[in-house]
């Protein structure tokens, strides 16, 4: 009797929900717990904007707060890897710029928008025997965290569409040899998706 229970069990819920959704959902719960990395991004509009819009990714020359030696312009490289499955039309800068510079390019490029991001703060914890070597202090044992800023700007009128903050951080199980950098492609993929409309997958 137990084992028909079980079975219908397993039936009522395979019908209600996917192997993938499953899947997803534990990812979540984990990344929730602090077992995997983690993101939140709030966004100070929902707009949505065309799939077909031509994208300029630029990043501000300023070094993150915590940790200086981040490389210059990982934001920008993480959003075109990103943005670039979503919107065909995409570009980005070779190097950090100013809003001014930036924006000069963009329309330059004949862009409509231009997408500029900073790595506001990011916090790069002892995750491997050769960082330990470095610092040796119990203290920074721990998980890596960042946050990046974005603005999205229309480049013919100058018209802010969005903001947005993205706060990431590591989960227990993804400490080793990570750092603040490697957590925000993820997010950055993610936002591009909800430009266009698109749920998280």
């Amino acid at each position: 009797m137990r084992s028909l229970f079980v079975g219908l069990m397993v039936l009522a819920l395979s019908g209600c929900m996917t192997v993938s959704d499953m899947g997803e959902g534990v990812r979540y719960q984990m990344s929730d717990a602090g077992l995997l990395d983690h993101s939140n991004t709030r966004r100070s509009n929902s707009l949505r904007i065309q799939p077909d819009s031509f994208i300029y990714i630029a990043q501000g020359p300023f070094a993150p707060i915590g940790d200086p030696y981040a490389r210059p312009n990982i934001v920008a490289e993480e959003a075109f890897n990103g943005f670039v499955e979503y919107f065909p039309m995409v570009r980005r800068a070779k190097a950090p710029l100013g809003l001014d510079q930036a924006m000069a390019e963009a329309r330059g490029f004949g862009a409509h928008y231009l997408l500029y991001t900073r790595f506001a703060r990011a916090d790069d914890r002892i995750g491997n025997s050769d960082e330990w070597l470095d610092q040796e202090e119990i203290s920074r044992l721990g998980i890596d965290s960042g946050v990046i800023q974005l603005m999205l700007i229309e480049t013919s009128t100058q018209y802010l569409i969005d903001t947005a903050t993205i706060r990431s951080r590591g989960g227990l199980l993804t400490l080793h040899d990570n750092k603040p950098e490697n957590l925000i492609g993820p997010p950055l993929a993610k936002y591009a998706r909800s430009l266009i409309g698109l749920s998280d997958q």
